[in-house]
């Protein structure tokens, strides 16, 4: 087991590269633009459009990193598994929501990533095809991390802005209210012994840094395949 030191000590510098990642994600003009009440029907609509791709891979990435964790971890392998099998039909929610709100969905089901995507796809699976890539909890703590910390505002500025409705915004209210249990699942693999793995702590908060500047780029990037 690892101990609650280090668990704790990984938590703080995850916190920091998170606040960073904060506050560069609130300049991000479509993000702005949310916050400010800006945002228009059609500009929710590409960010549906360009999230769903993202989605779709997610619980493939995860997925192949479990294949990639190899014995004696094979708890933790199947703590990954079961993470991509709650995922994997997600994007339907993105589907759903895009439909309902004019979208064709053959327009969203054959949708293409922007280069944003593109690079943020590439990095997760290069590191989920590494041996044993625990430090992949840096990403999901970022990934999660919107849903647990914005998702929610999100919905609230998207219903009261454009008069949405909830079959709108399923996605989101959908993480916003179950990404916090998924928070505390990484803290527990964190805490069931492989940060006794060398070096694996700065890894997890390299990646964490790694795959913020990605997302952002993913959003910097909307509309641009």
């Amino acid at each position: 087991m690892t101990s609650k030191v280090q668990v704790q000590s990984v938590l703080r510098r995850l916190v920091t590269v998170w606040a960073d990642f904060e506050g560069k994600l609130n300049k991000v003009d479509i993000i702005d633009r949310i916050n400010r009440g800006k945002i228009s029907i059609g500009e929710y609509r590409d960010i549906l459009l360009n999230h769903r791709q993202q989605v779709v891979e997610g619980s493939r990435w995860i997925a192949r990193a479990a294949s990639s964790i190899e014995q004696p971890y094979l708890e933790q392998r199947a703590t990954f598994l079961r993470h991509a099998a709650t995922e994997q039909l997600d994007y339907k929610m993105l589907d759903e929501d895009f439909v309902n709100c004019g979208g064709d969905i053959g327009h969203i089901s054959n949708g293409q990533k922007n280069i944003g995507s593109e690079a943020l796809h590439a990095w997760m699976f290069h590191k989920a095809s590494q041996k044993n890539p625990f430090d992949l909890l840096g990403a999901m703590f970022i990934i999660e991390g919107l849903g647990k910390n914005f998702a929610g505002n999100w919905v609230k500025k998207l219903e009261q802005n454009l008069n949405l409705k909830p079959n709108q915004t399923q996605f989101y209210r959908y993480h916003a209210e179950h990404d916090d249990d998924h928070i505390e699942k990484l803290e527990n693999i964190m805490a069931s012994g492989i940060l006794n793995i060398a070096g694996l702590a700065d890894q997890i908060v390299k990646t964490a840094k790694v795959t913020g500047r990605l997302y952002l780029l993913q959003l910097e990037e909307i509309g641009n395949v």
